[in-house]
């Protein structure tokens, strides 16, 4: 199981990013051996090894090329749709993201906690994904949609946790009803939104003592 005939180099490193994705996602990072992806990728262990040098390497790259985006995919949909709305759809739908794309950065995830070289590249691709989410947080709140006085890294980094915990804290371990679930959501979006001019803070409403 050679270079495939008529194949490029890029075809090539294609068939195996989606070879380790599907492999990582069903045997785990610790179940899975290089040479079971280069099987499924149709190639040779050399081949594999001319792409990608390690199987940490794999499963980075494999990640960055199929890992999860429905956020990303959401908003290439519908590039008008308020920031707000999209953090609700994408919230809804976390309980249930039950995936073979889940499952790969759940292996992911768990292995960077014991292995260094899975680690490193893991760091990489989280503060990629952070980079870009506070810079949508950022556009939101140049267009009057988020509340300019909070921190946009501290909000992308709460929805990495929400994100990335989902993905391992399951619906068999732990699962909550649809409507309590949105109405937390809603109101955690209302509650990042600009204060309106006639409103105040409800300590001050209220007559409360902070």
């Amino acid at each position: 199981m050679g270079r495939i005939a008529g194949v490029t180099a890029a075809e090539t490193r294609e068939r195996l990013l989606r070879a380790a994705a599907e492999v990582f996602a069903r045997r785990g990072y610790d179940g899975t051996r290089v040479a079971d992806i280069a099987a499924v990728a149709g190639v040779s262990n050399g081949a594999l090894y001319a792409h990608f040098g390690s199987k940490a390497e794999l499963i980075a790259a494999a990640l960055h090329a199929h890992g999860p985006g429905l956020l990303a995919e959401l908003l290439a949909a519908d590039p008008a749709r308020p920031v707000a709305d999209l953090l609700v759809a994408v919230g809804r739908r976390l309980p249930h993201r039950q995936d073979a794309r889940s499952s790969l950065i759940a292996e992911a995830l768990v292995a960077a906690r014991r292995d260094e070289d899975v680690a490193r590249p893991m760091r990489e691709y989280v503060g990629e994904r952070a980079g870009w989410l506070t810079g949508l947080v950022r556009a939101a709140q140049d267009d009057g949609a988020i509340d300019p006085a909070l921190s946009a890294g501290a909000l992308a980094h709460l929805c990495l946790l929400l994100a990335m915990g989902s993905v391992i804290v399951t619906p068999d371990l732990h699962g909550v009803g649809d409507e309590e679930w949105s109405a937390l959501l809603t109101r955690l979006v209302a509650a990042i939104a600009p204060a309106g001019p006639n409103q105040r803070p409800e300590s001050e409403s209220t007559g409360a003592t902070p």
